[in-house]
C-alpha cells in the first residue's frame, strides 16, 4: 500500500480537512442546541422522575448507538460528575446469550422487546437510539414498553423516522450524516445524565428546616 508517512508534514497537509470536519460537526451542534433544549430538558425531567422513583432506564440501539446505549448506563450506574447513589439503569445490547438466542430463536427484530418485555415495568423509561428512527427492533422495542406502561425517549436523526410519532420525547439531531447524529446524542445523554443526577441527589438532602 502506498500510504503517505505519519510525519509532522504530512499531517500538515491534512490539518484543513480535520479543522472542517470538527467545525461541520460544531455548526449541526449549534443548530441541535437551539432545535431540542426543550426536548432534553424534559427527557431529563422524565428520567429524574423515574429514577427518583426508584424505577430504571432501559437503553437499546444498534452499532454506534449500541455503543451510545452503553456508555450513557454506565454514566447513570457509575457517575457523571456528582458523588451520588448509583441510577438503576440497564444497556439491553450487552448479553450476547441474550442476545444470540432471541435473535435465533425469534429473529433480531426481537432482542430489544424480548428484553424489554422481561425487564420493564411500569414507570420505567425506554432510551431508543436510531439514527433512522426506522430500526426494526427498536421500533419492536418501544412497542413492548408501551404494553408495559414505560415512557419513551427517541435519539434520532433529521426526520425522526417512525420513532418521532411512537415516542413520548424524540430527540432529533438537525443533520443526515450517522456519525454527526451520533455525536449529537452523546451531548443530550451527557447532558440528560448531569441534569439528573443534580436533580436526584437534591431531592435526597435532607430538608434544612426539617428536625432530625
Amino acid at each position: 500500500m502506498n500510504l503517505p508517512k505519519a510525519t509532522p508534514d504530512a499531517a500538515a497537509g491534512l490539518a484543513d480537512e480535520v479543522r472542517q470536519a470538527i467545525l461541520r460537526c460544531a455548526d449541526v451542534k449549534r443548530q441541535f442546541a437551539h432545535d431540542v433544549a426543550g426536548d432534553v430538558a424534559l427527557a431529563a425531567l422524565i428520567t429524574a422522575q423515574a429514577l427518583g422513583n426508584e424505577c430504571k432506564v432501559l437503553l437499546c440501539g444498534n452499532g454506534g448507538s449500541a455503543a451510545e446505549a452503553q456508555h450513557i448506563c454506565a454514566e447513570f450506574v457509575g457517575r457523571f460528575r456528582l458523588e451520588r447513589p448509583a441510577l438503576a439503569a440497564l444497556a439491553l445490547t450487552t448479553d450476547t446469550s441474550i442476545l444470540t438466542s432471541v435473535g435465533n430463536d425469534y429473529g433480531f427484530d426481537e432482542v430489544f422487546a424480548r428484553q424489554v418485555e422481561a425487564l420493564g415495568q411500569p414507570g420505567d423509561v425506554l432510551f431508543a437510539y436510531s439514527t433512522s428512527g426506522n430500526s426494526p427492533n427498536v421500533l419492536k422495542a418501544i412497542e413492548e414498553a408501551h404494553l408495559r406502561r414505560m415512557r419513551c425517549i427517541g435519539f434520532t436523526g433529521r426526520d425522526g423516522g417512525a420513532m418521532a410519532d411512537l415516542c413520548e420525547v424524540c430527540i432529533r439531531a438537525p443533520a443526515d450524516d450517522t456519525p454527526t447524529v451520533q455525536e449529537c446524542h452523546t451531548t443530550a445523554g451527557h447532558t440528560i445524565c448531569a441534569i439528573v443526577e443534580r436533580l436526584v441527589c437534591t431531592s435526597n438532602e435532607p430538608d434544612a428546616a426539617s428536625p432530625e
